[in-house]
């Protein structure tokens, strides 16, 4: 049977497609437009084809900084997905701790980012900081703006900090989905409870998981303002991100061509990876409606 639509909603999802047009499509245009064109100065362009495309992928600059962004990711996500899980299966289910334990675990994610990055830049100081004058006293050499290694800890740290919370309450939101009776189910057939998480929580939450692994992927992968502020990709370039590298390439030398390259396929890495995730999302949700039936 079919059934009328209305046509006339179009116009209440048109003013977002003309914000979403100005904001984004227009600014990307512009990417692409320099990427493929360069200039002797006077605003005069002309075409240079994928002379920086080819220039980007043979720039030893940029494969150091995809390497440490890499291996940055792949750290955070190591360690926030199991602690959120963690953090998730251990906060009260229900009652008055419950609600003070969500408020809590909520509050590192209203703290904007460039606040992060200047409360540990002060948190981490050898002179007043708390972290660093105890580390320093307690005979660790610590010292995050000389020391490669310091440096890298109180990076992964400060994120951890700020984006665990995200993941245990995605997690908490999982767990709170599950129906009661396949508890009472596991109780009867006397499951441990490791098998009780194998078998009844971690597949209730392989949505909610995949959604925290995809959002700590992109947030992680394209970080900028917490280690801009805290070590401004110091010492050396130990913490310079992809992100970094390409401000510092736009904006501190101007190489508007080679920037615009190299951001395209800065976006294009996160789209495709972005777009496996969806795929997985999608065959979990299809997986679990035929089991649902």
């Amino acid at each position: 049977m079919n059934k009328n639509v209305n046509q006339k909603a179009w116009f209440l999802v048109l003013p977002v497609l003309l914000l979403v047009a100005f904001s984004a499509v227009v600014p990307l245009m512009t990417v692409v437009n320099y990427s493929v064109q360069d200039t002797f100065g006077n605003n005069a362009f002309f075409w240079n084809g994928i002379a920086w495309f080819s220039d980007t992928l043979h720039s030893p600059r940029v494969w150091g900084s995809l390497g440490r962004q890499t291996i940055f990711t792949a750290i955070i996500l190591a360690i926030q997905v199991p602690l959120g899980i963690f953090v998730a299966l251990n906060m009260p289910k229900r009652g008055a701790w419950a609600t003070i334990c969500l408020v809590l675990m909520a509050l590192p994610l209203l703290i904007p980012w460039n606040v992060v990055g200047t409360i540990w830049q002060i948190f981490g100081r050898v002179d007043i900081g708390l972290l660093g004058y105890t580390l320093f006293h307690l005979g660790i050499d610590y010292n995050y703006t000389q020391g490669f290694y310091s440096a890298w800890a109180t990076v992964v740290v400060m994120d951890v900090w700020h984006w665990t919370s995200l993941v245990a309450l995605l997690c908490y939101a999982g767990l709170q989905s599950i129906p009661q009776a396949y508890y009472q189910a596991a109780r009867i057939d006397q499951a441990s409870r490791w098998k009780v998480f194998r078998y009844i929580e971690l597949p209730k939450m392989r949505g909610v998981l995949t959604i925290a692994i995809l959002l700590r992927f992109m947030d992680s992968f394209k970080i900028y303002t917490e280690p801009f502020v805290l070590t401004g990709g110091g010492p050396g370039n130990s913490t310079t991100f992809l992100s970094i590298d390409l401000v510092k390439m736009a904006l501190g030398q101007f190489d508007l061509g080679p920037a615009a390259a190299f951001s395209l396929m800065y976006f294009l890495i996160i789209l495709l990876v972005s777009w496996v995730f969806y795929t997985v999302m999608m065959q979990i949700d299809k997986d679990d409606a035929q089991e649902g039936k």
